[in-house]
């Protein structure tokens, strides 16, 4: 049976849409959740930590899955674990299974996403048709996030937060439904099915067991036994993960790929502008609906101008990369994300939105996909046309990745601060508006970061094709 493929692409770019959405749709979500299950202010992280890190963590494995199991069989596997669990996270009664949930669902999603991207490859050849299914996938993957937060704020308001989660199921079904009919079964490897299971394993425990160490070093204590304890098992896992993979016949991260320069620079500017982003967008919902009183649904709206200035953003990236290059824009957008954290942080509880967080929220916006389409241009760059997924996927992951580590970092800071205001006599509100602006600013340092760690990136005027797929990747 013949299939349209851009029927496929539909089917692929609307499971793409919703794993993007419920990074950004759960935000809004959070101060109902943690009422509601009597979540503390240090675990609460971990609703948006469980799955960004599992999403990270088994990214490249999943990429590996697909080419040898057969892209559609993962994708539609995926597809499946990632429902059913977002059916289980709508009824879950507790923090802990909530996060378990979570976690799984992250699972499912490092599954699917690039079992999905390998199927668009396959159905659309290389030049003109591929760059235009690449910039609707990469389009339809920004909108989702950008349309999580109104979504999100309409189903808390209007339903329950449980409905966040509760959203996906319908959807999920019918794109289970739609694979065999629009989805053909083509596998694009006859190599040997090895998976390095124990990498994943490895490399994604030790870092839950680093964040879960930072995260339980407010409460606990840096010195605490378990705090030690943990951290230590965090490094040691992650030191046998670089022992397996430079002995393995099929690591799951190639480290010969860090040998390359633009690789390595442009995969830690793309985890600090994941950390600034995850930290950003988490700490500014809590202080919308718990310091200026907004509804869910007004949370979700006043998010909206800066997934607007993305998308503008994106659009204009990749025309400037053209004209004057990859560090160039890099530079501009590490500067514009700087400056956009240090205005956010002096917002306060009485001051209004357009004046005190709609620049901040609008300059960000521009800054953080600056940083993102020249970085994903950099980071194929020096490496073979064969690798170039795999180097593609280590930067990915590296994103996801540096998200939760530096989400936990500013939250734990941003934590501390507020209980140690509201020990010296300050009100909650002050407490909280205070934590605020130091978690911000403390997410300001992983800007000033990737100013001066850019300045270390190539400088490099791409073609039109790698516009498009580093376009769609950001």
């Amino acid at each position: 049976m013949r299939r349209s493929p851009w029927a496929t692409l539909a089917v692929l770019a609307l499971a793409q849409f919703i794993v993007v959405l419920d990074v950004t749709i759960v935000n809004v979500a959070l101060p109902h959740i943690q009422a509601d299950l009597h979540f503390s202010a240090d675990s609460l992280q971990w609703v948006i930590n469980a799955y960004t890190l599992l999403f990270g963590g088994f990214l490249l494995l999943g990429g590996r899955m697909a080419d040898l199991l057969g892209p559609r069989r993962v994708f539609t596997a995926g597809l499946l674990l990632f429902g059913v669990t977002s059916l289980i996270a709508g009824l879950s009664n507790s923090p802990e299974f909530l996060i378990a949930a979570r976690a799984v669902q992250g699972l499912g999603g490092a599954l699917l996403s690039p079992a999905a991207l390998a199927i668009l490859t396959m159905t659309f050849a290389h030049g003109r048709e591929r760059n235009i299914a690449m910039g609707v996938w990469g389009g339809l993957a920004g909108l989702g996030g950008t349309l999580g937060v109104v979504a999100g704020g309409v189903l808390v308001d209007s339903l329950s937060w449980q409905w966040v989660f509760f959203v996906n199921v319908p959807i999920v079904l019918a794109l289970v439904a739609l694979i065999p009919v629009f989805v053909r079964d083509v596998r694009h490897s006859t190599g040997r099915r090895t998976f390095d299971t124990l990498g994943a394993v490895l490399g994604t425990g030790g870092l839950l067991s680093v964040v879960y160490g930072v995260v339980r070093s407010e409460p606990a204590g840096w010195g605490s036994f378990e705090v030690v304890g943990v951290l230590t098992a965090g490094v040691l896992m992650l030191a046998a993960f670089v022992f397996v993979e430079s002995r393995s016949a099929a690591p799951l991260v190639p480290l010969r790929l860090f040998r390359s320069r633009a690789l390595s620079v442009s995969g830690a500017t793309l985890a600090l502008n994941g950390a600034g982003f995850l930290s950003m967008f988490f700490l500014t919902a809590i202080y919308l609906q718990q310091v200026r009183g907004d509804s869910a649904l007004d949370a979700g709206i006043h998010f909206l101008p800066m997934g607007g200035a993305a998308i503008v953003g994106a659009v204009l990236a990749s025309q400037l990369v053209q004209r004057v290059g990859t560090r160039t824009v890099q530079l501009a957008g590490a500067v514009l994300s700087l400056i956009g954290l240090l205005l956010l942080s002096q917002a306060d509880a009485a001051g209004s939105y357009t004046s005190q967080l709609l620049p901040g929220l609008i300059i960000f916006g521009f800054g953080i996909i600056g940083v993102g389409v020249p970085g994903q241009i950099s980071a194929v760059s020096e490496v073979r046309p064969a690798e170039a997924g795999a180097a593609s996927g280590v930067v990915n992951a590296m994103y996801q990745v540096g998200g939760a580590l530096g989400l936990a970092i500013v939250t734990t800071l941003s934590i501390t601060h507020t209980t140690n205001e509201l020990t010296h006599g300050a009100t909650q509100l002050q407490a909280l508006q205070s934590g605020y602006e130091r978690g911000l600013l403390a997410a300001a340092a992983f800007a000033v970061a990737n100013v001066f760690l850019t300045l270390a990136a190539p400088q490099l005027q791409p073609t039109s094709e790698q516009l498009t797929e580093a376009t769609a990747a950001a």
